[in-house]
């Protein structure tokens, strides 16, 4: 299903984040393109950030990650986001002192 909304409207970056979340567990690679466009080309689509930091945490790829956690963060401020600000420090604070 989500396959099809993101063929129907392939700009839309809910469709693109939704599928990006399916293929985490089946196909890591198609989660890191969607993740990559959606913070290349929706750079204001506050809910990528935390999803694309663990992805990339994950991965291994930790000075990636913080720079997305601090991007995010940085949003999150900007438009007074406070609950997705305290998630944003919580998650990037708990990786800088693992």
């Amino acid at each position: 299903m989500l396959e099809k909304f993101y063929a129907e409207d392939p700009h839309d970056p809910f469709n693109a984040y939704a599928l990006a979340l399916e293929y985490l567990t089946s196909d890591a690679a198609r989660s890191r393109t969607l993740f990559d466009w959606l913070l290349d080309v929706h750079q204001e689509y506050l809910p990528t950030y935390y999803h694309a930091a663990k992805f990339y945490q994950e991965t291994g790829e930790r000075g990636k990650a913080a720079a997305v956690f601090e991007k995010g963060m940085a949003l999150a401020r900007k438009r007074n986001e406070s609950k997705t600000l305290r998630e944003l420090q919580s998650a990037y604070e708990e990786m800088m002192f693992e």
